[in-house]
């Protein structure tokens, strides 16, 4: 399990799930867990950070996507709030942007209302704030 966490972050339910696909008993499940925080192989905080900026880096998701996969992984408010500190304001606000000038030089729609209705369905889908994804529909058509 150390070389499972090594490999990459992992959060505690990933962890807790593969050992108990291995069938391990409760109690196992519990002293390894334990070891492996107590060694630093699986820390949650480091997990959401490492989580967040790879997501929102690689995959170009929104804040909305990551909290929203990050509560499906059990991770604590607390935890997500430090995450979504990782993500810097003015970088956030460019890949919004660089995103969405993708997209719609890749629509070929020529109906104005069709093309904002998927470039927002896109984008909304991705996890980005609606305020903000109809702000920049709104710049960028019209």
């Amino acid at each position: 399990m150390e070389h499972y966490c090594a490999y990459q972050e992992r959060c505690h339910k990933e962890v807790i799930s593969k050992l108990t696909a291995m069938k391990m008993i409760p109690l196992a499940i519990d002293t390894i867990v334990a070891h492996l925080i107590e060694h630093n192989f699986l820390n949650e905080e480091r997990f959401a950070k490492e989580f967040a900026r790879g997501k929102f880096r690689v995959k170009k998701w929104g804040r909305k996507r990551i909290e929203r996969e990050l509560k499906l992984r059990e991770i604590s408010r607390f935890n997500i709030r430090t995450a979504m500190e990782e993500i810097p304001e003015n970088s956030y606000i460019n890949t919004l942007h660089e995103l969405a000038s993708r997209r719609l030089e890749s629509l070929r729609e020529p109906n104005k209302l069709k093309a904002k209705k998927k470039l927002a369905d896109y984008l909304l889908y991705r996890g980005w704030e609606s305020h903000l994804v109809y702000e920049k529909i709104n710049e960028l058509i019209d």
